[in-house]
């Protein structure tokens, strides 16, 4: 399908086209198996224009495209095997509120009601626990509600029942010590949420919600600089602790921050809230029937919000968002789980059956394009998002109760599923998959050599060689 020039010539190769017939000659020849008629519907579907020919970039494109599909499917299809379920060795005496990975440091954080914070290791040892605040009479009369890590910036920040959230410096000589406060807001923050543009760290958005039914967010435009202002007057010792009232967020007076906010949910807890980048929009979520999803998207001026909502019988427990797949999948609390497309909300575009309890948690396994949901009768479901089906089940090993508290967290990355009961914390870990590694070769690589007119890539080993 090519000519090639020889080395002396600086010409580029000539593309050649084939007709129908010399291609189906030429591949009997050359491969030496297969059939005319194969070749020939091989060559039907390269031509999807029907032009009556083809060249080398048409039968490539082709053949790269069929493989990703077969890729993308059998990934679908990949039922993961876990290890057996592991209970941790944790040091927590109330519910745990939030688990979390540190990427810069390899570590967990756990962290429970009574503000007990524990450090994990990568390999899942346990490595040190300490009271997030130092003022133990004060640690009494309060509980911490959520966490959230601000990878950008090295700092973590706890919200308590106290209506303030506390932001602690990981690179601290004293350990998490206390760098920001912030005070005077008008409702218990019980759910918070973290994000940062990649391409530029100094724009993130923190996102809460709070026990009025109030979701509110600061928007970060100089981060790396600093979250918020440091006043003139302020002490310059980098361990001081500066207090912000929240009203001074909402005059204006931070220069490097804004807020956002909208009370759609009204009366309601706001049990989860998340900004997605690729939505543009802070997506929170009530177990009540009105409002149950409220999408608030940014205006172009990104100061103002516009407020879509889904309205779901008996209200959910959780969501989560695809945004490849553009689903949002809820956890409801009638046993069902549903997948909307978000800019519709009249109904969902599909509903997954298979729960007989509450539906009280739900996560997408992004790159397999499945969904893991758990209910309240302590079953776990993977589901095959095309097809709509359940592929797996598990029915976890905790102990009987009908009144507890459950956190769900899988980490994609180490292929581990953090399930919490209570002050308990249980792990499912994927066992390590052989097969996803690429081979080219069943014996040892010997050589490889890169033909720089071709643009190919030999390669050779004890038995055959290969051309990539």
């Amino acid at each position: 399908l090519t000519s090639t020039p020889n080395k002396r010539s600086p010409e580029p190769r000539k593309i050649i086209c084939m007709s129908r017939e010399d291609f189906i000659q030429k591949m009997t020849e050359i491969v030496g198996w297969g059939t005319k008629e194969e070749y020939g519907e091989l060559f039907d579907k390269v031509d999807v224009a029907q032009d009556g020919f083809i060249n080398w970039d048409k039968l490539t494109s082709f053949i790269l495209l069929e493989l990703y599909e077969q890729d993308e499917r059998a990934k679908a299809t990949v039922v993961p095997q876990w290890k057996d379920l592991e209970f941790l060795p944790v040091k927590h005496k109330d519910n745990i509120q939030k688990v979390i990975f540190l990427k810069s440091s390899s570590h967990y954080l756990t962290i429970s009601k009574e503000g007990l914070l524990a450090i994990w290791g990568e390999n899942l040892k346990l490595q040190e626990t300490f009271p997030i605040t130092s003022d133990a009479t004060k640690l009494k009369h309060l509980w911490v509600t959520s966490l959230v890590s601000l990878e950008n910036v090295n700092k973590i920040a706890v919200a308590f029942t106290s209506k303030e959230i506390c932001f602690y410096d990981l690179l601290s000589k004293e350990e998490f010590a206390c760098q920001y406060k912030l005070q005077g807001l008008k409702g218990t923050p019980i759910c918070m949420d973290y994000w940062y543009d990649p391409l530029d760290a100094n724009e993130s958005i923190l996102s809460f919600g709070d026990i009025t039914g109030k979701v509110q967010a600061i928007a970060f435009t100089a981060a790396l600089i600093s979250l918020f202002e440091w006043p003139a007057s302020a002490c310059e010792d980098g361990e001081a602790t500066m207090t912000i009232n929240w009203a001074e967020l909402l005059s204006g007076c931070h220069k490097c921050c804004h807020i956002l906010e909208h009370k759609l949910h009204q009366g309601d807890w706001v049990r989860q809230v998340t900004y997605n980048a690729s939505l543009d929009a802070i997506i929170s979520s009530t177990t009540s029937n009105t409002n149950s999803v409220v999408l608030a998207w940014r205006e172009k001026s990104k100061k103002h919000l516009n407020m879509t909502s889904f309205n779901i019988a008996q209200g959910i427990h959780a969501f989560d968002y695809h945004s490849r797949l553009n689903l949002i999948a809820t956890a409801g609390i009638n046993n069902k789980v549903c997948l909307w497309n978000p800019y519709v909300v009249s109904k969902p575009v599909g509903v997954l059956w298979g729960h007989s309890a509450s539906v009280i948690a739900v996560q997408f396994f992004v790159e397999r394009k499945q969904l893991f949901s758990f209910s309240k009768d302590k079953v776990l479901r993977l589901w095959d998002i095309q097809h709509q089906l359940s592929i797996q089940r598990i029915a976890c090993s905790f102990p009987e109760s009908q009144d507890f508290r459950c956190l769900f967290h899988f980490d994609e990355a180490h292929g581990r599923l953090f399930i919490s009961f209570n002050n308990r914390l249980a792990l499912l870990a994927i066992k390590s998959d052989a097969s996803k590694r690429v081979k080219s070769h069943e014996k040892a690589v010997t050589c490889v050599l890169y033909n720089s007119i071709l643009k190919q890539v030999m390669i050779g080993s004890f038995t055959s060689f290969g051309l990539r």
